[in-house]
């Protein structure tokens, strides 16, 4: 069958005519022969009829495919079937053509009539349309036949399109039929139905050579209807023969018609017969790359159902000899192992050349993805010739430093490479010269990573026995995920471990490798960093002695942003490593030493900020040569390795105490002096760049620098500057800052206009003028000074904030506390000892507390020490541990801990009774003009800090209530602090005191919570009070009533005016204290001969008269009543708050006053 459709009697297209005829060069076309043009004769006829156009152009060539026709005998036999009348045929061929879709291929024929035959005699004396009918009914029936579906597919017989004789004739019929009557009888359909004729492939090549541009429509009909796999049956063999023939009619197609078999995942046999025939062609490196990239985009495509459907026709061709599928397989293999002998011929003495390293590792590459992933078993032929290419030796070029590294995973990848013992021999002298070769490869190379980083991480995971990671190393370097069976390493393990590298060997090399200068992301394949990465999570360095704190420190300065994901995890296990709590005291292994400090302060010796166009180097070099590629991302790593190394030293501090080891500890300063805050807003800003190391950064440093990390900073963060514009060189302003600031107020001009423009700049550049600026801060609250320059200089104080925190805030604190008119200047406090005693920040000059910007940084200033002083403590107790078992007289661990709290709370309680005196009014207050206004923002600022701390630690709230403060603190407080509404919580507590003035105190205080918060909870406490006060009455003495009951009375009334319910218990508490307080009076006998009426006026004033004015008397009138015995003036603001409380609960206010007579002493 396969013979008969191979061809046929009709000849081939040449590819020469085909381009001619699509491009339409007719000059090409008549150079051709007689024969050559036959076959396209009806398309040349039908265009020398065509006179619809009459351009110069048109007429030329229509004239050269004139003289092209003449001579030609078989055109006259074509003109008259172009002058057939078509209109009717049209009508006859649409009516075949439903007849067909509705009964089927058994129907009558409209084109026939019945007792007439489509046979080889009627066709010979047939006029030109009965010719035309005859061949149009027959194609029409197999096209309903393949369109049907019904029946099995099979060659149909057919009279007269078998019959060789006619087979020209017929071809160029239908050729013109379809060219006349496109709408009606698609290419792409008919090819389909002519493949069920005998010479069906050779009628489909005809047809697409008369019509150039239906090429494209046919092939991708035909290979979309064409089997998956199953290209041996008859309708796959008619499908590839025509498929064939067209590409070999236009060989300039057979990419894409290629490509058409890959999409649609149909005919493999086909697709790979293509691009074989394709390189047979000619002998250009080019094609045989092109097969090889083929089969290689096919594997290790993204492709998922592609290669599936390649790695089943692989498949089919190994189990199923003698198919096309196995012949087919055969031949390319054929071919592959054609192009590795080639590549072998190329080499002298095992060396490969520079031209053949790339087809060298192209071809590894493709064999490993054909045994790993399609399951190609290799001949001990092809098994021979990969195992001499793959221990073969490349020139120290980028590319044979690839080539080398693909080479060793493919041994490991395929271990059965290896069953010979020829081939294992081989094998390991290939390793040897590796090993002694691999700094001669990097050297001339000049590759950061090369093959040696990749021999020893595989020793590495050979050692530890973690095949799992070898397998993911062998994936990521080959690019492909195979099907690897552990238990098949176990003989290259064995190489590797006994025979190329002991453990040894491994870990001495390893800190010989140099580090990978600039390492970043971008550096692809196995780098020195990951066999550290692995010989410490081995703990090789450990059980060997070798130092690696060196090498580790050159590759931290060595790095540069996108920053290699390796490093964090590597510094992690560094520290691990220094401070192992696991080890046994008995084994006494050694243990990593850390990164010296020096060391680590001379690449923060190097300014981190971005340097100025044509600036210099802003520092000098690191230690020991290591330069920093990037300073900024060399010190964010040690900023990391610095806090995981405390966090891991104060968390195993007891353990390794147990174990007699002292580990060493950085100097607390250490980190105080780094600019931890612009590094980490730095990591922030720039997540992309550094590679998730923020998220650490900021959970280590809320641990031990929590004074950098409050939620209150961050929140009021500036808006992030334009870091994208390179800086430009400033002159120095210290003179012109030092002249503006000392000549204050007289200068305020100056000054005026310097903030502003210090505002502008970038940070790093403000930052050189700290000091100069902040030292100055005391001339700021000189009288006269605007409010505006006060402004400015907490925007630049908040600016200079994010670069050094902690050297800011020594410097300002000193700065607030120096007084110009002092002869002596305090000594400077450094910030150890401001975490030691955070109220030094309060010993500030008086005046600061009364300017509002000023206090904002007073305020944060405290809030940062007083959490750094927290911090300090706890990292004290961990520096600390207690020993054990404990000993006699030495305090618990849960003593300390307690101790330490209290101690805190003690601490902060005592920063805010500072802060509460600091809202009190005083007589300066009250004389200097806008002071109320002052003091109104001072405490609007001190009463949002006391909140805040509140908020934070509720039991700071209570213990501050219990100490007590100025009564006159509270309306601020309750009116300025909304979680002063706590204080209910433990306001039975506070009444239940035994000092009588904390029990007034907590009645003064739950008398304004009542005004301000009135709900059903304060009236319970409002009862509790009025209890309190009515047991008080009843047990103390006439001596201490005045003293408890003066101050209680103003609260009572606020009790009625904020809950009225609570009137009738007031009420029966004043009559109560009233009667005994008159009883005392009356027998105490005349005290006093001043009259002094309820309301306020002197005694022998009318009551009503018009020339009464008492509010002109108030004061007089209050100091005399100050003036009275306790008792008597008890008595005297009894009768007040009685009034006020019925003024609180009465329509009515006279209904007390117009009722009660003057109260006169005798």
């Amino acid at each position: 069958m396969s013979s008969k459709m191979s061809g046929g009697p009709l000849p081939p297209v040449s590819p020469k005519v085909f381009e001619a005829m699509e491009s339409v060069n007719v000059t090409a076309l008549a150079e051709c022969s007689e024969a050559e043009i036959r076959p396209l004769l009806p398309c040349l006829v039908r265009m020398s009829l065509i006179e619809l156009d009459q351009s110069h152009d048109f007429t030329e060539k229509r004239k050269v495919v004139l003289r092209i026709l003449a001579g030609i005998d078989v055109v006259n036999s074509l003109v008259p079937l172009l002058t057939v009348d078509f209109p009717p045929l049209e009508l006859d061929v649409r009516k075949e053509l439903q007849l067909r879709a509705k009964a089927g291929a058994g129907a009558d024929s409209v084109l026939l009539p019945a007792a007439q035959d489509a046979g080889a005699p009627d066709f010979e004396r047939s006029e030109p349309i009965q010719k035309l009918k005859l061949v149009l009914a027959t194609v029409i029936a197999v096209m309903a036949q393949a369109r049907d579906g019904v029946q099995p597919w099979s060659v149909q017989p057919s009279e007269l399109l078998d019959n060789a004789i006619h087979l020209e004739e017929v071809a160029d019929i239908l050729s013109i039929a379809l060219a006349e009557l496109p709408h009606l009888l698609p290419p792409a359909d008919v090819a389909e139905g002519l493949l069920r004729l005998r010479h069906g492939p050779a009628l489909v090549g005809r047809l697409v050579a008369n019509m150039p541009d239906a090429f494209h429509e046919v092939c991708a009909a035909l290979v979309a209807g064409g089997d998956k796999q199953d290209e041996d049956s008859p309708a796959g063999a008619a499908r590839g023969a025509a498929l064939r023939q067209l590409c070999q009619m236009n060989p300039r197609q057979v990419l894409a018609v290629r490509a058409l078999c890959m999409d649609a995942c149909r005919l493999p046999a086909l697709a790979v017969g293509l691009s074989l025939e394709r390189a047979k062609r000619t002998t250009d490196t080019g094609d045989a790359a092109d097969l090889v990239a083929f089969i290689s985009g096919i594997l290790l495509g993204n492709n998922q159902h592609v290669r599936a459907w390649f790695q089943v026709f692989v498949r089919n061709g190994q189990k199923r000899k003698g198919t096309l599928a196995a012949a087919t397989l055969q031949a390319l293999r054929e071919r592959l192992m054609e192009r590795l002998q080639n590549t072998l011929l190329m080499s002298m003495n095992q060396r490969l050349p520079d031209s053949g390293v790339v087809d060298a590792a192209a071809s590894v590459r493709l064999y490993c993805a054909l045994r790993g992933l399609a399951g190609l078993k290799p001949t001990e032929e092809e098994v021979r010739l990969l195992v001499q290419l793959l221990t073969s030796q490349p020139p120290p070029t980028p590319a044979g430093v690839r080539f080398v590294a693909l080479s060793l995973c493919a041994l490991i990848g395929c271990p059965t490479l290896l069953m010979h013992a020829e081939h294992e021999r081989r094998a390991v002298e290939w390793l040897g010269w590796l090993a002694q070769q691999e700094a001669y490869f990097e050297r001339s190379s000049g590759e950061s990573a090369s093959f040696g980083e990749t021999l020893l991480l595989l020793a590495i995971h050979f050692h530890a026995g973690n095949l799992t990671a070898i397998t993911d190393l062998v994936n990521n370097t080959l690019g492909m995920k195979m099907n690897h069976r552990l238990v098949n390493l176990s003989r290259i393990k064995h190489i590797f471990t006994h025979d190329v590298f002991t453990d040894q060997v491994v870990t001495a090399h390893a800190v010989k490798v140099k580090v990978t200068p600039s390492l970043s992301a971008d550096i692809p394949g196995t780098l020195p960093v990951h066999c550290i990465y692995q010989l410490l999570k081995s703990r090789a360095f450990t059980k060997h002695r070798v130092p690696i704190n060196d090498w580790i420190f050159r590759q931290i300065c060595q790095s540069k942003t996108p920053l290699h994901p390796v490093l964090p995890s590597l510094i992690d296990l560094y520290v691990k490593s220094m401070l192992d709590t696991t080890q046994r005291p008995h084994l006494a292994e050694h243990t990593n030493q850390p990164i010296a400090e020096e060391q680590i302060a001379a690449v923060f010796s190097v300014s981190c900020f971005p340097r100025p166009a044509g600036g210099g180097s802003g520092g000098s070099g690191a230690a020991g040569g290591a330069d920093p590629v990037e300073p900024a991302t060399a010190q964010l790593l040690l900023l990391y390795y610095l806090l995981r190394h405390e966090e891991r030293r104060l968390a195993g501090g007891r353990q390794l105490a147990a174990q007699g080891r002292a580990p060493i500890a950085y100097r607390p300063t250490l980190i105080t002096q780094l600019p931890v805050l612009y590094l980490l807003r730095l990591a922030q800003r720039r997540q992309a760049d550094y590679g998730g190391l923020f998220g650490p950064l900021l959970a280590l440093l809320t641990t031990h620098c929590p004074e950098l990390c409050l939620v209150s900073h961050w929140l009021a963060a500036l808006p992030e500057e334009d870091h994208s514009a390179p800086l430009r060189p400033v002159p120095d302003l210290t003179r012109h800052i030092e002249t503006a600031l000392d000549g204050l107020p007289e200068t305020s001009a100056a000054a005026g206009r310097l903030l502003p423009r210090l505002l502008r700049l970038p940070t790093p550049q403000l930052w050189q003028l700290a000091q100069p600026l902040v030292s100055r801060a005391s001339r700021l609250l000189r009288p006269g000074v605007s409010r505006q320059l006060q402004q400015q200089f907490r925007q630049l104080w908040a600016r200079l904030s994010l670069v050094f925190p902690h050297r800011l805030w020594a410097l300002t604190v000193n700065a607030l506390r120096r007084d110009d008119s002092a002869p002596v200047p305090p000594r400077p406090l450094t910030g150890q000892e401001l975490a030691q005693d955070p109220l030094h920040v309060l010993r500030c000059q008086p005046a600061v507390l009364r300017a509002p910007p000023l206090l904002e940084i007073v305020l944060e200033l405290l809030l940062v020490h007083l959490s750094a002083s927290r911090a300090q403590l706890k990292r004290h107790l961990l520096d600390h541990p207690s020993p054990l078992p404990a000993q006699p007289g030495q305090p618990s661990d849960a003593e300390r801990e307690e101790l330490r709290s209290a101690l805190v709370l003690a601490q902060d309680s005592a920063a805010l009774q500072l802060l509460i005196e600091v809202c009190l009014e005083t007589e300066e207050d009250r004389r200097a003009p806008g002071g109320a206004q002052l003091l109104q923002e001072v405490r609007c600022l001190v009463c949002t800090f006391l909140h805040q701390a509140f908020i934070d630690n509720p039991m700071l709230a209570k213990l501050v209530h219990f100490q007590g403060y100025p009564a006159e603190a509270l309306p601020v407080l309750v009116a300025g602090v909304p979680s002063m509404h706590i204080c209910l919580d433990f306001m039975p507590e506070l009444l239940s005191q035994p000092d009588l003035e904390k029990q007034i105190f907590a009645a003064e205080l739950a008398s304004h919570l009542a005004l301000q918060f009135p709900i059903p909870r304060c009236f319970s406490t409002g009862r509790l009070v009025i209890n309190t006060l009515t047991t008080l009455l009843e047990v103390l003495p006439w001596t201490e009533r005045p003293r408890a009951f003066l101050p209680a009375l103003p609260a009572l009334v606020r009790l009625v005016r904020a809950l009225p319910p609570l009137a009738e218990d007031v009420t029966a508490l004043l009559l109560q204290l009233g009667r005994v307080s008159a009883s005392h009076t009356a027998l105490a006998g005349p005290s006093h001969h001043l009259v002094i009426r309820h309301d306020g006026q002197k005694g022998g004033q009318p009551d009503g008269g018009d020339d009464c004015r008492p509010d002109d008397d108030e004061e007089p009138a209050a100091a005399l009543r100050h003036t009275l015995p306790a008792n008597e003036r008890l008595c005297f603001e009894l009768r007040r708050a009685f009034e006020e409380v019925c003024e609180a609960v009465t329509l009515d206010g006279r209904v007390y006053r117009d009722s009660k007579v003057t109260a006169e002493t005798p």
